[in-house]
């Protein structure tokens, strides 16, 4: 036997597995020996593009008429508490950037990117970026429902709305860091506008049941994915002056920064991140353990279902997903992916496109889609077995137990892979 140490909850989760077991993980690349130089070099030398020098105008500049030219009025939009981005790293060198070109404290805003993801709170939030940047700058967590959205124009019929304060500013700045996603094909990019400062509605389409259904919506996959095709087209009506997007290892250290115009700086980061996130093996596995890559990605069982859907690319059809997610917020309780999940009587039903209008749909969608192929056992701490079961998965209290048992189940020859990054790692099967 081995030991692994599963990517779980704050601290991780060390598990016992066979020695023949196939682990696989991204390729862990070193940080960068000056991550704030590496921010800044990329704000002034981009991937493509002018340097945001260019792009913000300095403030001290006067026009024709000798007038001094206000500071322009910048919105920063950052990922929320779902998400591994190095705020902290990645904010302070912009913010200082921007201030040293004329826009400080009072010219700039800051945007938490939710989607239709629950706010932060207080503690949460200076957490999230630093308790010296929530004390120095306005922060204004996006709400999907609320009214200060503004129509842009049409994607395929669908009214695209955007947060007013990102619509209405001199400059947009999106930060992001890319990842494999199990539908959007990478995170990042256009996805800090939309979904996350999008109208509830603009993100149902976005997310719609045959978009999520389609076979091209998936991993590493942006051109001809109707998911991704849908968010750059609606980006594109009111595009960031600027796109910073960085790329990160296993103990979230930056590994390279990527600043430029949509969708070129994107596409650049898009590339780098997949030559270290794909790994191949021969085969399917009988038996497969997978993450959500601990904390903050599997702070609930919403965001957990990628970490199964990491696992179901290698899957064999029948066999067994042993999951591993803290699920400090819970599912959450009293949304709609709790009530999708109580409303359904099997992974079939979960599957079904029934209930578009309600938001986090694609999550169950996706689910459902995971259970028509593999059993699927969770090992959480926040949640306990009722919760577990009413999910349609089966409750562990010990993944090395689970595992013994699911190879046993699974018979002689069994083969098992273990996922210890769970999404960071898009397994491809020669």
């Amino acid at each position: 036997m081995k030991e692994v140490t599963l990517a779980y909850g704050r601290h991780g989760l060390v598990v016992a597995v066979p020695d023949e077991a196939a682990v696989i993980r991204p390729t862990d690349l070193p940080g960068l020996a000056d991550e704030e130089a590496a921010v800044l070099a990329a704000l002034r030398t981009p991937t493509t593009g002018p340097p945001m020098a260019d792009l913000v105008g300095r403030a001290d500049a006067t026009g024709l008429t000798g007038r001094r030219r206000r500071p322009p009025r910048v919105v920063v939009v950052f990922p929320d508490l779902t998400r591994p981005m190095p705020n902290r790293t990645v904010l302070p060198p912009l913010l200082a950037e921007l201030e040293r070109l004329g826009a400080g404290p009072d010219a700039v805003q800051l945007v938490c990117a939710t989607g239709t993801h629950r706010r932060a709170t207080a503690a949460e939030m200076a957490e999230l970026v630093g308790p010296d940047i929530v004390a120095g700058y306005g922060i204004h967590d996006h709400h999907s429902d609320d009214a200060d959205h503004v129509v842009v124009g049409t994607v395929d019929g669908t009214p695209v709305a955007l947060d007013r304060r990102y619509v209405e500013a001199d400059v947009r700045i999106l930060t992001g860091f890319v990842e494999p996603h199990f539908f959007a094909g990478f995170s990042g990019g256009p996805k800090g506008a939309c979904p996350g400062l999008a109208a509830t509605a603009t993100i149902l389409e976005a997310h719609s049941p045959a978009r999520i259904a389609d076979r091209r919506a998936t991993w590493l996959v942006t051109d001809g994915n109707p998911v991704h095709d849908f968010v750059r087209a609606a980006v594109a009506l009111a595009p960031p002056t600027l796109s910073l997007d960085v790329a990160i290892n296993r103990r979230r250290r930056l590994t390279a920064v990527f600043a430029g115009p949509l969708p070129q700086g994107h596409a650049a980061a898009c590339a780098y991140v997949a030559d270290t996130a794909v790994q191949r093996v021969d085969g399917f596995f009988d038996v497969v353990v997978t993450t959500n890559a601990g904390y903050p990605l599997d702070r609930n069982l919403y965001q957990a279902v990628k970490g199964m859907a990491a696992a179901e690319r290698v899957v064999a059809p029948g066999g067994t997903i042993i999951a591993a997610a803290a699920c400090a917020d819970g599912l959450p309780a009293g949304g709609p992916f709790a009530r999708l999940l109580a409303a359904a009587a099997d992974g079939a039903a979960l599957a079904a496109a029934d209930g578009d209008s309600e938001p986090d749909r694609w999550q169950v969608q996706v689910l459902g889609r995971v259970l028509q192929k593999a059993d699927v056992w969770l090992h959480s701490d926040g949640l306990d077995d009722a919760a577990v079961v009413a999910a349609h998965l089966r409750p562990v209290a010990d993944v090395g137990a689970a595992v013994v048992e699911a190879l046993a189940a699974a018979g002689p020859g069994a083969r098992l892979c273990v996922l210890p990054e769970g999404p960071f790692t898009v397994v491809s099967v020669n």
